[in-house]
């Protein structure tokens, strides 16, 4: 549930903080008083759009916080950790959204930054706002088949799943094959280019590192002379008549023989002479060995300059790296093959792709069919509801057919379409009066009717959902009598599944609320200002008044008002 809405700055609202209670809650006011705006600031915490037009005059910016408290194991919690930002599912949920003078937005979630696209996916599962223009959503046909797989999902979801797999399947298979099908424009062409590259990588015979040895290889031979000369002088410092060695064994024989005088002292030097002495003959040796290995072989940096060149070449023409170009060498040997075996795979594909044809026929059937049996419990939902609502005599049907196209599976000399949906259209067909015959829910003209239609609708998918949040913005503009206490009733049963929140100018509406807040427009210093105030039962009885009387509140709107409270208060625990 939305538990408490902070707003700063925002069109003529300077400064308000709101605190929600559960069940049924009811913002009223006089037109133009800024009702409107609380429902913007939940927009953009949603991940509306703002814009710089929304920032009071002469501020900076605007600021909107809200804080949800939401239930374990809610959706939103995956939501928010498919984004990245880490939550506890026992903490509060707290958004912040800023749009500064100069149009820039900003977006908060539990103090990590997030951009509009994600906080409007976290919002999606938050807040369901409805304007009373919001109904023309029911009047686009290409919607109802998400709203009948909603309300049926138990059934048609597990359905729906095999059948998405399988059309992702058909969907490659025809991409595939068309792609194929084009390819042989240029097959020739591409075949004898491909042949030619192939089998100049492969007579290079490449070998990864290769590349990396040589150039080791060519920087030894093509230093052979100045490494013997080097080696070898080195070599007769240290070994040999009057060399480093010979002296130093020379002082080490003559330490050796005084150390028996004082080996308390000598003996640790001599242990050290003697070890760098070894070290040093060891060092003579290896350098010995290393300047008889040295090899000098023009030839062979002959062979190294060739091999390079050729590499260099290949690189040229395939890629940096010799990895690459056999990465490449591998990847047009497909491509050659699938060329020179195209009429082969084509004819293959074609029959897998009739294959895959046949078993997504069998699954959009069967997800036609689990369609059809919810939508017939769906229709007598919402008749059911639109009865509630004193619409008793309104038949409701969801028509399902299927969907033709030039392209798809042939059957009854007729092609049928094929969507991620499914191959069926779903409409939405209603009859409001006794002898008119089933017409689209787009040919109804009654806003009246259409707000009651949607109320219908969101009070049934409202328990399947999950969205705590269902806010409605005058969608009983319109509606009176009767009806207007009827859709009253039956926002306030709404509201036992989620969070409700309407504006509205109906006095049978507000009553029916479990809290109630008044929206204030004030003029102080040339100023316009909006405040909303919590009211409580006295204060709930002279807004009511105003909404029956007008400005001017007496005593026989007053007590019509508190006479209202009371049958709605002693109303609310039975619905």
């Amino acid at each position: 549930m939305l538990a408490e809405l902070s707003i700063r700055n925002l069109a003529v609202i300077e400064s308000v903080q709101l605190r929600f209670r559960k069940g049924f809650n009811v913002l009223t006011g006089e037109t133009g008083a800024g009702k409107s705006i609380i429902i913007d600031a939940l927009s953009l915490i949603a991940g509306g759009r703002g814009s710089a037009d929304l920032v009071r005059y002469g501020s900076d910016k605007a600021e909107i916080e809200a804080v949800f408290d939401m239930e374990p194991g809610h959706p939103v919690w995956e939501t928010l950790r498919k984004i990245g930002v880490e939550a506890s599912e026992e903490e509060l949920i707290v958004i912040r959204r800023e749009i500064t003078a100069q149009g820039k937005s900003s977006c908060r979630i539990n103090g990590h930054s997030v951009n509009l696209s994600m906080l409007r996916e976290v919002g999606e599962w938050l807040v369901n706002i409805h304007g009373q223009h919001e109904h023309q959503s029911l009047l686009r046909t290409e919607q109802h088949v998400k709203w009948l797989d909603l309300y049926g999902d138990n059934t048609i979801g597990p359905v729906k799943r095999k059948y998405r797999e399988c059309y992702k399947a058909y969907t490659q298979m025809r991409q595939k094959l068309a792609q194929l099908r084009e390819s042989g424009k240029q097959s020739l062409q591409m075949q004898d280019l491909y042949r030619f590259q192939i089998e100049e990588i492969a007579a290079a015979q490449l070998k990864i590192g290769e590349d990396e040895l040589l150039a080791e290889e060519k920087r030894k031979l093509a230093n052979a002379e100045k490494l013997y000369q080097h080696a070898a002088e080195s070599y007769d410092l240290l070994y040999g008549n009057n060399k480093i060695l010979d002296l130093l064994r020379k002082a080490l024989q003559q330490l050796e023989q005084i150390t028996q005088l004082d080996p308390q002292t000598l003996g640790p030097l001599f242990s050290q002479m003697s070890d760098a002495f070894y070290q040093l003959e060891d060092c003579a040796f290896q350098l010995r060995d290393y300047r008889d290995q040295i090899e000098f072989n023009p030839g062979r940096l002959e062979e190294i300059e060739q091999r390079f060149h050729t590499i260099t070449m290949l690189k040229r023409k395939y890629g940096e790296q010799i990895a690459d170009i056999l990465s490449y060498y591998s990847e047009i040997s497909k491509k050659l093959e699938q060329m020179e075996n195209k009429d082969e795979m084509i004819a293959e594909l074609e029959l897998a792709l009739r294959q895959k044809t046949a078993e997504l026929s069998e699954l959009a059937s069967a997800l036609s069919e689990a369609r059809k049996q919810a939508a017939i419990g769906l229709a007598g939902r919402i008749e059911e509801e639109l009865r509630d609502l004193h619409m008793e005599r309104t038949r409701f049907q969801v028509r399902i057919n299927r969907s033709e196209s030039e392209e798809g599976l042939e059957e009854g000399g007729k092609k049928w379409k094929f969507s991620q949906d499914g191959w069926d259209e779903v409409e939405f067909m209603i009859s409001p009066n006794p002898g008119e015959p089933l017409r689209s829910l787009s040919r109804i003209a009654s806003g009246g009717e259409l707000s009651r239609i949607m109320l219908a609708l969101k009070g049934i998918f409202a328990r399947v959902d999950r969205i705590p949040v269902l806010v409605y913005d005058e969608v009983d503009t319109g509606v009176s009598g009767r009806a207007a206490q009827a859709i009253a009733e039956k926002m306030a049963a709404l509201s036992r599944h989620c969070q409700v929140f309407s504006i509205t100018h109906l006095p049978q509406v507000a009553c029916m609320a479990h809290a109630h807040y008044a929206i204030q427009k004030v003029v102080r210093d040339e100023r316009t200002y909006t405040q909303v105030r919590d009211l409580d039962e006295t204060s709930r009885a002279e807004e009511l008044a105003r909404m029956l009387g007008g400005v001017e509140v007496t005593d026989t709107t007053l007590s019509h008002a508190q006479e209202m409270l009371t049958m709605a208060n002693a109303k609310k625990p039975r619905i």
